[in-house]
């Protein structure tokens, strides 16, 4: 006879060892399947993450290289002769290119109309600041006057910038259109009392004195650890260059050139001149570039390319990045001759055209 079980010992009796082990698998086969969905979630945020820092670098080099290149030729309230179409036969045509990082000290005027005159350059020779540049990228030196004005933002030791409102003045001898230096900022703005010639027209004292501004020269690039870097100018000498984006590893320039004026005719700036019409006839990719395309340039182009922060496994790079006129680059794995880029890093190319505003402007016809 089999022992007798009540209902209650029936139920407190287990699993037997059969059902036990499928359990246990069906359990191991759940936790599987929910710890490859959480890699792969936290791969793919990884991913995003690596990619919204990639773009946000991108387009932050980009809108800050725009936002100083906008300003680029600015003067205040100075419109160089040679840029003056009323002016038929201008004195202050720039005569080199000039060197970036040359002291103020040893400025003359031929200096002072050169940098005025161009105010983006494709190169900064002679510039220790510019230190461990990363191959097949560009230099941009960028000038203007600070568009802010007055004593707090022009400060004692800084090179500022003023121009004579008072048609020529007429309290220093020879007259002057404009000051850049350290000292001997006096010109009057056009509230001169008086009338008569220049020679004999009284100066308010104090309150006519001329709007200053601080003088702006930035120099860019990228070293050699993808990091775009700036050198900004200040109490007379470009300092040691601070970084400002990470990841970026490429860096190109394009300049638009207005070398052809309205009625077809070429740019010149003797006898019956021919000054443009504010409009690029053509983009160069110069570095360095010649004098008289820099003297024409009305536009910029700029080519940015950000790769993620960090490498990604398992991905290879196969894409051609190209760069404006330049010599398109890819990774070791790629198919371009121009091959120098790491494969395991995603990237994307930035591209902007920047308009100087200023130069363009004043080049302008009806």
């Amino acid at each position: 006879m089999k022992p007798f079980q009540s209902e209650r010992a029936k139920r407190a009796q287990g699993l037997s060892l059969i059902e036990l082990m499928i359990s246990i698998a069906l359990g191991m086969v759940i936790v599987g399947a929910l710890l490859a969905l959480f890699l792969n979630v936290t791969r793919t945020n990884n991913e995003m993450a690596k990619m919204n820092r990639q773009i946000e670098n991108g387009r932050f080099a980009i809108q800050l290289l725009q936002g100083d290149l906008v300003h680029a030729g600015f003067w205040g309230d100075f419109i160089p002769q040679f840029e003056d179409r009323g002016v038929a036969v201008p004195d202050d045509v720039p005569t080199a290119i000039p060197a970036p990082c040359k002291e103020p000290a040893t400025w003359n005027a031929v200096d002072r109309n050169n940098l005025i005159g161009i105010p983006v350059q494709a190169d900064a020779e002679g510039c220790a600041v510019v230190a461990s540049q990363a191959p097949g990228t560009d230099v941009l030196v960028v000038r203007h006057a600070e568009p802010t004005v007055g004593s707090a933002a022009c400060g004692a030791g800084d090179v500022c910038f003023q121009a004579s409102q008072c048609g020529l003045e007429i309290t220093d001898t020879p007259p002057q259109k404009y000051v850049l230096g350290t000292t001997g900022h006096t010109l009057h703005k056009k509230d001169c009392e008086g009338t008569g010639s220049p020679a004999v027209m009284p100066i308010k004292p104090g309150s006519d004195t001329a709007l200053m501004r601080k003088f702006i020269s930035n120099i860019y690039y990228v070293r050699d650890d993808f990091t775009l870097m700036r050198s900004e100018f200040s109490n007379g000498a470009h300092l040691a260059a601070q970084p400002l984006i990470d990841g970026i590893e490429g860096f190109r320039v394009e300049y638009g050139i207005d070398n052809v004026g309205k009625d077809g005719e070429a740019v010149s700036y003797t006898g019956a001149v021919n000054r443009g019409d504010g409009v690029p006839d053509t983009y160069v990719s110069c570095a360095p570039c010649t004098f008289d395309q820099l003297t024409n340039v009305v536009t910029v182009r700029i080519h940015v390319l950000a790769r993620s922060p960090e490498a990604t496994p398992g991905y290879s790079d196969t894409k051609t990045y190209a760069m404006g006129s330049a010599a398109p680059i890819c990774s070791t794995a790629g198919s371009c001759s121009n091959k120098v880029l790491n494969p395991s890093f995603k990237r994307h190319v930035f591209t902007t055209t920047v308009r100087l505003v200023n130069p363009a402007g004043r080049r302008e016809t009806p």
